[in-house]
């Protein structure tokens, strides 16, 4: 007899700007080992999938709490020393340490954003910890696009979209036209110059 399996998609619904769960502080978890923790991670992995995306943190599908997912493919991951591709990551309960005042700008889209682009500051190096889901320390340095990701995340669990990280909003609009004029906008100039 022939067993058919169905492999059974949890994707959830992309939550967007505007909507009162992005802009509060998530829950701590208090258990990152829990059931009901892992079929979260594997609902926000399934989402991020089925939109495209390389990140999701769980307000993003409505759930206010402090876990995101993440991955860096090999064609995002620069040659930075902690940047190398990664799959499939899980992280609760995420903290986010600087290991240097060092930043770098560089584009971002958001699930929760669609179709909109935006050049935002970055630190070049950061630290992290958080836990996985058998509830074991997680303790990392990240750069370059891995860095980027994991801020871009977190920053979801404290109620902030990446607009409000950015400097200059000439330098935020929709994809396509975006990126096509972006050689032509000069770079900012200095505060104080005159000019």
């Amino acid at each position: 007899m022939l067993a058919l399996y169905i492999e059974v998609m949890t994707a959830q619904k992309i939550v967007r700007m505007g909507d009162p769960v992005l802009r509060r502080r998530a829950e701590e978890i208090p258990d990152p080992a829990a059931e009901g923790i892992s079929a979260l991670a594997e609902d926000m992995a399934d989402s991020m999938a089925a939109a495209g995306g390389v990140g999701l943190a769980a307000p993003q599908i409505g759930i206010s709490k402090r876990i995101i997912v993440f991955k860096v493919p090999a064609e995002r991951a620069t040659a930075e020393t902690n940047d190398g591709p990664l799959d499939l990551q899980v992280l609760v309960n995420p903290v986010i340490e600087p290991l240097s005042g060092e930043m770098e700008l560089g584009w971002e889209g958001c699930l929760s954003i669609p179709g909109l682009k935006g050049e935002v500051p970055r630190y070049r190096k950061i630290l992290y910890r958080g836990y996985d889901l058998n509830g074991e320390k997680v303790l990392r340095q990240a750069e370059g696009f891995h860095a980027r990701v994991i801020q871009h995340e977190v920053d979801h669990l404290d109620g902030i979209l990446y607009p409000e990280r950015m400097t200059d909003m000439r330098r935020f609009g929709y994809g396509e036209e975006l990126l096509r004029a972006a050689a032509d906008i000069p770079e900012r100039e200095e505060e104080g110059d005159g000019k």
